[in-house]
């Protein structure tokens, strides 16, 4: 992605602190500014439609203002904002990015963004800390370059029906090697496969990785050979071993699939809620949800998949209004409970998980408050490293995983073999 670039190569920062209305909904302006002039917000799908609904509730508080939020598609998301970032011009005053994409950008980009730390920084310790983790930075961590938005507990969503046929109880899967055993009763007792993987991605190992504290580098260091990567792999390659792995393409595939029941289960993320109660309403009643299964009985019983920041590029003309109304949207239990109501964004803001709606049954899940559960899980996700190499990482573990799980090569060797290209790719040394 190239080297550092954007507002003409100077660090920006956002200083001074001011009064907080307390959730950050609808008090006065930090500092009792008074805001006026335009930003604009890039976003994509339903979080656009989420910022375009706060955008004009903003601007009714605040008269004088103008908050301009483009749907820019994800497609083209990171390209834009790439070419932006290069050119030092042409960006939004507000962006959307992934957590898991925006280290990348800040380490290939370090003068390219506000740093947000003496404002907001004091919010750290309101955010889930595996999501705060992929918003700051610099060589001593101490610069905060977004706002943690939404973030993707993990669990697994399973067919009722199915685990009821083989007798399966699915709260006694405390362990992976319960859920394989588990899964080859329920094939046995169904003919259902136990999940859905697509070759082209390395599918949940991620998932498994974090779940023990670790990503595909440590320290800096390549760690796809340590024992974490290798149980993550040994569990994939036992699920493949007795054909419990049905092969689809893309989320196409993995939503048509999970329609059809050709799998039982589905180890992902909370927002895979408004997937099914989406685009499945017919099977209303069919799912439940558990805590991931752990690697030890006594492990850690979640992890994370997605979740999204708010950031604030070096080159906006506007920085004080983007920061106020950056806050007010994320900073705000009203807010992240409103998002999670209407779009099935999961809250990152921690207070906002003490909210009495996320204790409500749900009808889509048989009565169990699903919520509840999340919320639960996502006090102990596991926070982890990025670096600008996932990218390069993500090719040599989808060929690994390939390897383990369609040509049953054997984990550790794989795994060896996968970190000395990755080392070999990167520059970088292995964990010893």
């Amino acid at each position: 992605m190239g080297g550092a670039g954007g507002a003409g190569g100077q660090e920006r920062e956002l200083d001074g602190a001011g009064g907080d209305s307390g959730d950050g909904s609808g008090g006065d302006p930090e500092g009792g500014k008074k805001l006026s002039g335009a930003i604009t917000v890039w976003s994509w799908d339903t979080a656009a439609g989420a910022l375009k609904r706060f955008a004009r509730t903003f601007e009714r508080r605040h008269p004088g203002t103008r908050i301009k939020v483009v749907d820019i598609g994800y497609d083209n998301a990171y390209d834009k904002i790439t070419v932006g970032l290069r050119g030092g011009t042409g960006l939004a005053d507000v962006l959307t990015m992934e957590g898991s994409y925006l280290p990348r950008y800040t380490a290939n980009f370090p003068t390219g963004f506000y740093d947000l730390g003496e404002r907001g920084g004091r919010y750290g310790g309101d955010f889930d800390r595996a999501a705060w983790r992929t918003v700051v930075g610099g060589a001593d961590r101490g610069k905060v370059f977004a706002l943690p938005w939404d973030i993707g507990p993990c669990g697994l969503y399973y067919r009722r029906d199915h685990f009821r046929a083989a007798r399966v109880d699915p709260k006694s899967l405390e362990t992976w090697a319960d859920f394989v055993d588990a899964s080859v009763r329920v094939k046995k007792a169904t003919g259902r496969k136990a999940i859905i993987a697509d070759t082209t991605d390395p599918g949940i190992f991620p998932m498994l990785l974090q779940q023990q504290g670790q990503l595909y580098f440590k320290g800096g260091r390549v760690a796809l050979d340590t024992p974490a990567a290798v149980a993550a792999l040994t569990v994939l390659r036992d699920l493949a071993e007795h054909g419990l792995i049905d092969y689809e393409k893309g989320w196409d595939g993995l939503v048509t699939g999970t329609k059809e029941g050709k799998a039982t289960s589905t180890p992902t993320a909370a927002w895979w809620t408004g997937t099914l109660t989406g685009e499945m309403p017919e099977l209303k009643g069919k799912f439940g949800v558990v805590p991931l299964p752990g690697f030890t009985a006594d492990g850690t019983r979640t992890s994370n998949v997605g979740g999204s920041t708010l950031s604030i590029p070096a080159q906006s003309k506007n920085p004080d209004l983007a920061w106020e109304f950056l806050r007010s949207v994320l900073a705000s239990r009203t807010n992240q409970v409103s998002m999670l109501k209407r779009e099935g964004l999961f809250p990152s803001y921690l207070p906002a998980l003490d909210d009495p709606y996320l204790s409500r049954k749900q009808d889509y899940f048989g009565g169990q408050a699903t919520n509840a559960v999340f919320a639960r899980l996502a006090q102990s996700i596991p926070p982890v490293e990025y670096t600008d190499d996932d990218a390069k990482a993500t090719d040599i573990v989808t060929a690994a995983v390939n390897s383990a799980t369609l040509r049953g090569k054997d984990p550790r060797s794989v795994l060896k073999a996968a970190a000395d290209q990755l080392a070999d790719a990167t520059g970088r040394k292995k964990v010893a």
